[in-house]
């Protein structure tokens, strides 16, 4: 729910997979969701565009190029202090070489075996598999070719 007396922020996010079907996790380095899994992305700076903010922040986090994509969904979030506006776009990388850094402390391709773990042992942000699967982007099954 939001709060209507707080200020909003403007977020980005990226929904990624890569060839085989797995998700782009980052484990948050800051609050909020310090110490758990989520997707790359964070605060669209003043003069920025949400294309520009995604693509700064998904090579800050994960090392990576990207190329943004269309929104996947999009969701409000309840800080102490400020309502979070975040827009998830679904993105594509050509590369697969994780190298986390700035607000990532780790960064990895979770299949969906991981991803159900994660989901199970309570690591992920608030809501995120629930989103995800809501906007049928949780990570794919391997088919049995691959």
């Amino acid at each position: 729910m939001r709060d209507f007396g707080a200020p909003v922020i403007r977020c980005v996010g990226a929904v990624i997979h890569d060839q085989h079907g797995r998700l782009l996790l980052i484990k948050r380095a800051n609050d909020p969701g310090q110490g758990e899994w989520s997707l790359p992305g964070g605060k669209v700076a003043p003069g920025e565009d949400d294309e520009t903010a995604l693509r700064r922040e998904i090579a800050e986090e994960t090392g990576l190029s990207a190329t943004v994509g269309p929104p996947a969904g999009r969701l409000t979030r309840s800080g102490s202090h400020y309502t979070y506006d975040i827009v998830d776009y679904s993105c594509r990388v050509s590369s697969w070489e994780l190298s986390p850094g700035d607000d990532a402390a780790d960064a990895m391709w979770a299949d969906h075996a991981t991803f159900t773990t994660m989901r199970r042992s309570g690591v992920l942000t608030e809501g995120l598999a629930e989103l995800l699967e809501q906007w049928d982007r949780l990570p794919r099954e391997p088919r049995p070719d691959s």
